[in-house]
């Protein structure tokens, strides 16, 4: 019976320029993958199809599903993301450098939201032009002064981190608006756990269910009332938003309510939850919908999906918000580049995570060169995420060159332009073969009142599943890899 590689260690692939997680080289394999190697090496392809059918059928049966769109179909499609059963490895000296950058960035983004708005020291200092900062369509002058429960603006983030060729790893995005991609961790491990356990068991890897609890407590900790209890719900935008199964995993898991805009009323500059034996107050709203449907009373009035009242209640302290109205402030593709400025600023530090290169095109050196260069570059949209209004100029025709080199002069400051970097590959099963795809990481950090973040051990692989493909997002067909932090 024919095996998936006859040769362990024998990379089944060419590996071309790009880093590899698994091969050193033609010939080598890392380390840390030689146990998974030696596992899935020894499988036949009929084998390995029967587990991933498994895995599809458990996928499947458990409901864990995400909801794509697209312009050219009626109807959105509901399908289970797709899971690879080759483990993403990282060895313990490795996340230990990853983690301290992540947290050292989130620190210093979460100082850049609370000195927006308040003092700004960093815009009166020359450091973030104050026009980044009023021409956002994330910032909130509606938080402006406003005390946040616990100092915790960001209370989960997701920062997307790529590998180049070189090895070293870049932060690509910062998501602190509403991130997305817990339950798939969570559910990934668990399901690697029922099908591999002679695997997991024989590999020492850092657990991850520890950080639900933790997920849970960060929440409680930034109730404002002194209840021993707090009353904790996620709000939903409904069971047709595309992670829908995420947000009733998490509430399920936690314990927390799952609700909706309609469960909820605000009276007396407190939110409550409508009960069949009457109503009980909310003290912390984790909310997975964007500002501008959270309070039709501060934001978009024709929002049916928040609370009228919500913002009142904020700014009375008597109900903390998760994350903190506003913070997109932050995650805006053009504040990216003053990143590593927040780093120098508030912690006198240097980034120990660098940033990719990226050009503002509303500078116009930079405009000029990246058009002139826009074939070479991804060009992308600055306040919108999940790979949506993204150019990749290598795979792109000369029409779609044409037509997005004509957006960008209408209205340069829409965009900003980073060089295509050679994302690092991984192998996946297709077919009962191994076969390369690129990856990235979503990392992904809870920061409670004590402002403290904790990352999660891992994070979330996120794979480009059609080959050569650069786009991981799940929004866009993508698929996820458990990731395995060595022990």
């Amino acid at each position: 019976m024919s095996k998936i590689d006859p040769l362990p260690g024998l990379s089944p692939y060419p590996l071309q320029h790009f880093y590899d997680e698994m091969y050193a080289d033609e010939r080598s394999i890392r380390p840390h993958y030689k146990h998974v190697n030696r596992m899935f090496s020894g499988m036949s392809p009929e084998e390995l199809q029967l587990k991933q059918k498994m895995m599809q059928r458990r996928m499947m049966e458990e409901g864990i599903t995400f909801t794509l769109y697209n312009p050219a179909q009626d109807h959105p499609m509901e399908r289970t993301i797709p899971f690879d059963m080759i483990p993403r490895i990282i060895p313990k000296e490795e996340w230990e450098r990853l983690e301290a950058g992540i947290v050292q960035r989130i620190t210093a983004l979460n100082l850049f939201i609370h000195d927006i708005y308040h003092e700004q020291y960093i815009v009166k200092d020359g450091i973030v032009p104050r026009r980044m900062i009023i021409s956002n369509c994330y910032f909130r002058p509606e938080m402006s002064g406003l005390r946040v429960p616990g100092g915790a603006y960001v209370t989960t983030s997701g920062i997307d981190l790529i590998r180049n060729h070189d090895g070293e790893y870049y932060v690509l995005e910062d998501n602190l608006r509403t991130p997305s991609g817990f339950s798939y961790l969570f559910k990934g491990r668990s399901l690697m756990n029922q099908l591999f356990p002679e695997l997991s068991l024989a590999s020492s890897i850092r657990d991850v269910d520890h950080s639900l609890n933790r997920f849970l407590s960060v929440l409680r900790s930034l109730s404002p009332s002194r209840t021993k209890d707090p009353v904790i719900a996620l709000l939903t935008p409904g069971e047709y938003n595309s992670a829908y199964y995420e947000h009733a995993f998490l509430a399920q898991q936690m314990g927390i309510h799952l609700v909706e805009g309609r469960d909820l009323v605000a009276q007396d500059h407190k939110v409550y939850l409508k009960e069949m034996n009457g109503m009980r107050r909310v003290d912390v709203l984790y909310r997975r919908l964007d500002d501008d449907f959270l309070d039709p009373l501060a934001f978009q009035p024709n929002s049916l999906l928040g609370v009228a009242g919500l913002m009142n209640a904020y700014r009375a302290g008597n109900i903390a918000i998760a994350n903190a109205p506003g913070t997109g402030v932050a995650d805006d593709k053009a504040m990216y580049v003053y990143v590593p400025d927040m780093n120098r600023y508030y912690l006198n530090e240097e980034p120990i995570l660098g940033n990719v290169p990226t050009y503002l095109l509303s500078r116009t050196t930079e405009r000029q060169y990246v058009l002139d260069h826009l074939k070479e570059m991804v060009v992308k949209e600055t306040s919108l995420s999940g790979g949506y209004g993204m150019l990749i100029g290598s795979e792109a025709s000369k029409d779609e060159l044409a037509e997005f080199r004509l957006k960008i002069l209408a209205d340069p400051a829409r965009y900003i332009a980073q060089p295509i970097m050679s994302l690092s590959r991984a192998p996946v099963l297709s077919g009962g073969r191994m076969t390369p795809r690129h990856i990235d990481l979503r990392a992904f950090v809870l920061m409670g009142a004590d402002c403290k973040p904790h990352v999660i051990p891992g994070g979330l692989t996120r794979v480009a599943m059609k080959e050569g493909s650069l786009v991981v997002n799940s929004s866009q067909g993508g698929g996820v890899k458990d990731t395995w932090v060595m022990a």
